[in-house]
């Protein structure tokens, strides 16, 4: 068992920093270390309309990127790989950030917690050093690989303009954990829908207005991330209004904390990675038993499905600052009250976007199919959305229980957990009844189905055992 880190004395008799009279930067503090189920709602709500709105924004951007052609829209496509491995590196480091911070909160270590922040920061800066010049000069070879064709010239275009803002990608990803880590979910919000919204406003005027075409979309986004960048700087070394203080005066080199973070962000960045395998290996199979049109439905339903279950995401990450603090302060009993809380209110959400979804499949198939070549695929998206409505009520006990092992260190578990779930599970239910039982595509979303109640299942027990190991052990 991982041992909670030792109690240490703060800067000060109740932790907070020297911050500007206006705003209570322990305010947070209070609410990650008492009600973890207050907690749990009031810092998902603001979680959920940022993430809504980062979904919004990448709908908004399709669209505006297909008034320059299929060609564009296909080269965002061929960069869009690449741009969700860097969106999972930042996650990941996010997630990592976010635990060791927390625990360390809910340790009474504000040292430590400054000191994992500025060493997050560092370990940002060094990624970005090294990626981020080889990924500019071997974008061309890259898209040329996954078979960009006449597309090559838009995709690098594009592309590199992405890659040259990394250090934002990155940068922004562990600014918005620390302020999660520290109960302040409203101004990670603020930050991050306001870089969604500004994004949204520059697409048009620098495609169109401005003549920069696909490369505008790039530097929509980067500008917007700059000046993101710009507020969250100024909140931490300006204004200094936020419980953890980053200084380079507070900073002492420690290979515990790079390992602590690295130990939950490596295995949460990873875990993009086994999504990206299973995307693959799930288009096989629908080709392989009924062509590509299956591959269309599953793209345009899974959009759905994905835009559906952001409020669980979010209650997950909100899970990984809560628990955290409870595991620093050795308060297990509360690990399970978070637990069982959130897996209830995940189902709850899910069966109300179940109920939502059933009723509504034919209408929302229509969005996806409004032109009259794809008319005929209607009726199969509508399906496939009928048969989600049993997947989302066990997204919970599986994503709620790996945020509880993000939470207390165990990136390691986590990850096992998603594999199984996975490329185990879901991998071989999809196999077993699209393949080899013969169901077809309609076999392999039930296949998702299983797979999903399955590793689920066996992710909320593995969970509660640890949980009640840890009340056992205190």
């Amino acid at each position: 068992m991982q041992e909670p880190i030792p109690m240490q004395t703060t800067d000060s008799p109740d932790g907070a920093t020297d911050a500007p009279a206006g705003r209570d930067p322990t305010e947070g503090i209070a609410l990650l270390m008492g009600d973890p189920k207050k907690a749990i709602v009031k810092l998902s709500g603001p979680m959920i309309v940022a993430m809504f709105l980062m979904s919004t924004y990448n709908i908004v951007n399709a669209i505006w990127v297909a008034g320059l052609g299929s060609d564009a829209l296909a080269a965002v496509g061929f960069i869009t790989p690449l741009f969700m491995i860097l969106i999972g590196i930042g996650s990941g480091l996010g997630a990592g950030t976010a635990s060791v911070i927390s625990r360390r909160i809910g340790a009474k270590d504000k040292t430590g917690a400054d000191n994992a922040a500025i060493h997050a920061i560092f370990i940002t800066l060094i990624l970005s050093a090294i990626l981020t010049i080889p990924l500019i000069f071997l974008t061309g070879p890259i898209v040329n690989l996954f078979g960009a064709g006449d597309t090559a010239g838009l995709a690098i275009e594009y592309g590199q303009v992405v890659f040259l803002g990394m250090v934002l990608i990155l940068f922004t990803n562990i600014a918005y954990a620390i302020l999660r880590a520290e109960g302040d979910a409203k101004r990670a919000m603020y930050v991050m829908a306001a870089s969604s919204v500004l994004n949204m406003i520059l697409d048009p005027l620098l495609i169109y207005t401005a003549g920069m075409g696909i490369a505008g979309a790039a530097w929509g986004m980067i500008i917007s991330l700059v000046m993101v960048s710009g507020v969250l700087l100024y909140w931490f070394f300006m204004k200094r209004d936020t419980y953890v203080t980053i200084s380079y005066t507070a900073f002492s080199w420690d290979k515990r904390t790079i390992k602590d973070i690295l130990a939950v962000g490596f295995p949460a960045s990873f875990e993009f990675f086994l999504m990206a395998i299973l995307a693959i290996f799930i288009n096989g199979l629908l080709v392989a038993t009924a062509g590509t049109d299956a591959v269309a439905i599953y793209t345009a339903g899974w959009r759905v499905v994905f835009f559906a279950v952001i409020p669980l995401i979010a209650i997950s990450t909100s899970v990984i600052s809560v628990a955290g603090a409870a595991y620093g302060a050795r308060q297990f009993a509360k690990l399970r009250t978070v637990h069982t809380f959130s897996v209830s209110l995940g189902i709850a959400i899910s069966l109300v976007i179940s109920a939502i979804t059933f009723i509504f499949a034919r209408q929302i198939a229509v969005i996806f199919t409004y032109s009259p070549d794809s008319a005929h695929l209607a009726p199969e998206i509508a399906a496939f959305l009928a048969i989600m409505c049993f997947f989302y009520p066990f997204i919970p006990p599986g994503i709620m229980s790996g945020s509880i092992f993000q939470a207390t260190g165990k990136g390691m578990t986590s990850l096992v957990i998603s594999v199984l779930r996975n490329l185990v599970f879901i991998a071989v239910f999809a196999y077993l009844f699209g393949i080899v039982l013969g169901f077809g595509e309609h076999g392999v979303w039930w296949g998702i189905v299983t797979g999903d109640i399955v590793g689920g299942t066996i992710a909320f027990i593995w969970a509660r055992a640890y949980i009640s190991r840890l009340i056992a052990n205190q």
